[in-house]
């Protein structure tokens, strides 16, 4: 899928909560074995924040790299699965905080893991037809793991954000997107529960690596390209086994992975993982290099993306901090605090 106008990547932002728990001491608490554990440590919200407040930081980032105005921006979009309302937009908030409004579209979405990449995918259509000069859309999630269960050890916080606009100006040109959709049902959350559930290995094959497989597979197919084009590969990352797996599968060799590959110092940031991971690559590619990108949301579908960076890249992304200097920025907490800050208590 191509727009009718060619469009980029004009500004990119990231934020991620200073907080982090270990593995390890989430699974002294509940009597598991340290040893077991699928990543080091993930980031938690702090008790001031929330997908709203991550949204803002994100967007103020974007901002600053793409260098221009709010209200240049014609739609803000907030991809997140834990929302603080549930009936009020998030995005109506965000706008209003980074004065983008009244002029402007804004909605949420939803879609698991894949809802931050929808986003970016509605802003290309958006900008690529014509209706605005720019257009925002972020990934962003906090940490949804109910006790004990083993989605609390990689469930985190944090997100990413893209300014989409013209590739004349674009810092990365977006050279094409597919979509990839199924009705699996592999993970929910009912109204009026706290934590979604899982299905557990249900999750893995039939679900996680059947759609970045196949959705993969197909833009690869489209544009007629292979894993040898590209220099960077990232995906979803729910651990730090799938997306190792699934790019073995596809024949990416691991070196194309690594730097994007964040969710072991992280956790799996849900909307915001595969934005995140794309943003780490930018942070530290060069002009000419190839990226390809595919995301990942329960329910299921993958959204794939072929990016090609410019020469505009050095210049913008020294104007906001990096996703390493926000994972070098870190405050360890204890499971107490941890299970503050997230109001796991209820009475």
């Amino acid at each position: 899928m191509k727009p009718n106008k060619s469009v980029g990547i004009v500004g990119y932002g990231v934020y991620i909560p200073k907080y982090r728990i270990q593995n390890t001491e989430i699974a002294r608490v509940w009597g598991n074995d340290p040893n077991l554990v699928p990543i080091r440590e993930k980031s938690v919200p702090g008790s001031d924040e929330d997908s709203v407040t991550i949204a803002i930081e994100i967007a103020r980032n974007a901002l600053k790299r793409a260098g221009i105005e709010p209200k240049d921006l014609k739609a803000v979009w907030i991809g997140t699965e834990s929302k603080p309302y549930a009936v009020k937009p998030t995005s109506t908030i965000v706008a209003e905080a980074i004065a983008a409004t009244p002029f402007v579209n804004a909605a949420d979405w939803e879609f698991a893991c894949k809802a931050g990449s929808e986003t970016v995918q509605a802003c290309i259509a958006y900008v690529g037809s014509g209706m605005a000069n720019y257009a925002l859309g972020i990934g962003v999630d906090t940490a949804q793991g109910s006790p004990s269960d083993a989605l609390e050890y990689t469930a985190a916080a944090g997100g990413a954000g893209y300014i989409i606009g013209s590739s004349k100006e674009s810092l990365a040109v977006i050279e094409s997107s597919v979509s990839y959709v199924t009705d699996t049902p592999d993970f929910w959350r009912r109204q009026h529960e706290h934590y979604p559930k899982h299905g557990n290995r249900f999750t893995g094959e039939p679900s996680y690596f059947k759609h970045v497989i196949n959705c993969s597979e197909a833009l690869m197919d489209e544009l007629g390209t292979n894993p040898e084009d590209y220099d960077y590969a990232i995906f979803h990352q729910p651990n730090r086994k799938f997306p190792l797996e699934v790019a073995k599968i596809l024949g990416f060799p691991k070196e194309k992975i690594m730097d994007g590959l964040i969710s072991p110092y992280i956790g799996n940031t849900y909307a915001g993982s595969a934005l995140l991971g794309l943003a780490s690559v930018l942070d530290i590619s060069k002009e000419g290099d190839r990226i390809f990108c595919t995301s990942y949301g329960s329910g299921a579908g993958s959204d794939s993306f072929s990016i090609e960076v410019t020469d505009k890249i050095n210049d913008r992304r020294a104007n906001a901090p990096s996703v390493k200097s926000y994972i070098e920025r870190r405050e360890e907490i204890d499971y107490a605090r941890y299970a503050r800050y997230r109001k796991k208590i209820r009475m």
